[in-house]
């Protein structure tokens, strides 16, 4: 009798185990991404969160299967924008009074509806590249928790300065309420400092290390490009770092400040303005990654047309700066600089990241590079390739799809019409 129940049982598991459910899509086309390659009527099939296998053919689902059908899409491994600000969005003058009248309560809520935006943009992986009290920690802590709806985030936190530079929080406030920020607050002078600054964003729940390296656009602050750290401290950061765990993204539009950072070993060069064939050769011999967020350029460049949008002293930095990010891009890719998608959403819309690729098209890169610099190449600079930025077997199920060709048609990648996160279906059209 105990021999008979037992074997029901054991057979019953086996039934049960045999029936649990695949997702299975059927893709019209696919970019896997993992190379140059194409593949034409091939099904996905999902288990969990996790690619199982890619089959070629629509493959027949069994009745406990779940089927998607997307035979007239091209599917695509998750979008990655590796610089981001997900819990703020410029609007002109009034961004420079927000710091006066905004608690960290706001900036997260705002961060709930532009990682929503985001994510329904195709974007399932980001780097958040500064932020106001850490907002971007708690956000990514509860999308991780299920909590609210979002992409996956890796973040700064609160980007690192110099006195007066580009991520001074302080710069353009009257003398009587500027302080004199430190470490905590991202500023730092001085090798000491420094160390303390990213061993703080650590504390914080930081992913990564920002530092601006050279003037910025935005700031309230007159130079846009010269050198803001010393070789000293740059070397401080990028060893601090690395006994972390941390890598390091810096914004420079300075060749000086390019020059000193690359050389100290950081990961990746962001906006990168005045890069020319000097610089294009070490980014080359250190393996540096270029984020060229073009889109900001642009953004910054019209609106600098508007009277009275930005601070006086801010304009004549976005119409001359602006404009030269697209020419530099175009420059980088035909010297092989390694290139990874970024946007700087948070100046730009949120939701508005894939004009980017547009705007890559236009400047003389093939959409397939284009689609792999948001993919493998963003996944590689994450150090996340053994999940994330190719469709294979194994990996994590975050895909996304727009209906035709983006290879034809780049602009398709401002409509995706499907995402995936983890296995989980977000969005479709």
């Amino acid at each position: 009798m105990k021999k008979s129940l037992l074997t029901v049982a054991l057979g019953s598991l086996v039934l049960a185990q045999s029936a649990i459910a695949d997702t299975l899509i059927h893709a019209g086309k696919l970019i896997p991404a993992n190379s140059d390659k194409v593949m034409s009527k091939v099904t996905v099939i999902i288990d969990g969160n996790r690619i199982k296998e890619i089959k070629n053919g629509f493959q027949k689902p069994t009745k406990s299967d779940t089927l998607i059908d997307l035979t007239d899409s091209t599917v695509m491994p998750g979008l990655m924008d590796m610089h981001t600000h997900v819990t703020n969005e410029h609007s002109g003058m009034a961004s420079y009074l927000e710091g006066f009248k905004l608690n960290e309560a706001d900036y997260a809520l705002k961060g709930v509806v532009y990682a929503q935006r985001t994510l329904d943009a195709g974007f399932t992986t980001v780097r958040n590249l500064g932020d106001a009290y850490n907002s971007s920690v708690a956000l990514r802590n509860a999308i991780n928790k299920g909590m609210i709806r979002g992409p996956r985030i890796y973040t700064a936190a609160k980007s690192i300065a110099t006195t007066g530079g580009h991520a001074d929080p302080t710069n353009g406030r009257a003398a009587n309420i500027t302080g004199d920020p430190g470490p905590k607050e991202g500023v730092i002078n001085g090798v000491a400092e420094a160390r303390k600054a990213v061993r703080q964003r650590y504390k914080d729940g930081a992913d990564l290390i920002k530092i601006t390296a050279t003037g910025g656009v935005l700031s309230v602050a007159k130079s846009g490009q010269n050198p803001q750290f010393m070789n000293d401290e740059l070397e401080a950061i990028v060893q601090t770092a690395k006994d972390y765990g941390m890598t390091v993204a810096v914004h420079a539009h300075g060749k000086e400040g390019m020059k000193r950072a690359i050389k100290a070993g950081v990961t990746s060069i962001e906006h990168g303005t005045y890069m020319d064939e000097e610089i294009f050769g070490l980014m080359r011999k250190h393996g540096t990654y270029y984020v060229p967020t073009v889109m900001a350029g642009n953004w910054v460049a019209e609106k600098a047309k508007i009277n009275g949008f930005f601070p006086e002293l801010v304009r004549p930095k976005a119409a001359k700066i602006g404009p030269l990010i697209q020419q530099t891009f175009a420059n980088a890719y035909k010297a092989g600089v390694k290139i990874a998608f970024g946007t700087d959403s948070g100046v730009s819309a949120h939701g508005d990241n894939g004009l980017e690729f547009k705007l890559m098209v236009d400047a003389g890169m093939k959409p397939i590079d284009a689609i792999r610099s948001a993919t493998y190449n963003s996944a590689d600079l994450l150090n996340v390739l053994d999940d994330l930025g190719t469709v294979e077997k194994g990996k994590l199920a975050d895909l996304v799809a727009v209906k035709g060709d983006p290879l034809k048609n780049i602009s398709l990648m401002q409509n995706i019409t499907f995402v995936m996160k983890d296995g989980k279906v977000e969005k479709q059209l």
